[in-house]
């Protein structure tokens, strides 16, 4: 039996109590609450489940991470980004963003887990400045993007889709971009896939992913800061 949360704590079991199989389930319950989300967050965990499930909190054994600025670009991405004329801008259309997630198809993952509920919980997490979106543009139409947490110089990301080849791609890169220049120090991909493979997420145990967030999320990031809005011509050479 995993632990149940109690509503009125935002207290989360301890990580070693996270099972082995299923692989990091660690608590059921709760809600759905900012606070309770960005205490998860600052300890690693992350809320994933079904309509038809209560809420399940996950710290998995090993955890996929990008260091930002080390997103992968290969020789036909390049040639991709060489040749499309993209735009890119980050908040300027959140909620679009987590429904086109919700329920765009991937190839990359499993069927959407994106509800209502989810969609309204980042939504007050993005009212309150802790949940950002990526919006990549092509002819004037978005085609792509992702969102996630930001929680010091950690970020959290939680989902990304594409209407068009290499639009997600596109909308990580620029992420990876972004919060090397804002002095973060990891993001974290939560669960390694092939796509993020490509990509440039390298995967490692929970005891080094929990050090490494652990010193991110307290870590004052650059005075001043703050997310590019404008949507920018986004190249790379």
């Amino acid at each position: 039996m995993i632990p149940h949360l109690d509503p009125f704590s935002l207290r989360f079991p301890s990580i070693e109590r996270a099972l082995s199989d299923p692989d990091g389930l660690l608590a059921a319950g709760g809600d759905l609450r900012s606070e309770r989300l960005l205490e998860a967050y600052s300890q690693g965990i992350f809320p994933w489940y079904s309509d038809n499930q209560p809420i399940l909190w996950w710290c998995p054994s090993e955890r996929a991470v990008i260091f930002p600025g080390e997103a992968r670009v290969n020789r036909s991405f390049r040639k991709f980004l060489r040749q499309q004329k993209i735009k890119v801008s980050i908040d300027q259309c959140f909620e679009d963003v987590i429904r086109h997630c919700a329920s765009v198809p991937r190839n990359e993952g499993p069927g959407t887990w994106i509800n209502e509920s989810m969609i309204e919980a980042y939504y007050n997490l993005y009212i309150l400045g802790h949940a950002h979106s990526v919006e990549v543009y092509q002819d004037g139409s978005l085609v792509g993007g992702l969102y996630g947490v930001s929680i010091g110089g950690a970020f959290c990301g939680e989902s990304m889709f594409s209407l068009r080849p290499n639009a997600s791609k596109c909308a990580l890169l620029y992420l990876s971009q972004t919060l090397e220049a804002l002095d973060f120090s990891v993001i974290d991909c939560q669960i390694m896939n092939p796509y993020l493979e490509q990509m440039g997420a390298r995967s490692i145990p929970r005891s080094m992913f929990l050090q490494i967030l652990g010193n991110a999320v307290t870590k004052p990031i650059k005075p001043n800061w703050s997310w590019p809005t404008k949507p920018l011509n986004f190249q790379y050479d």
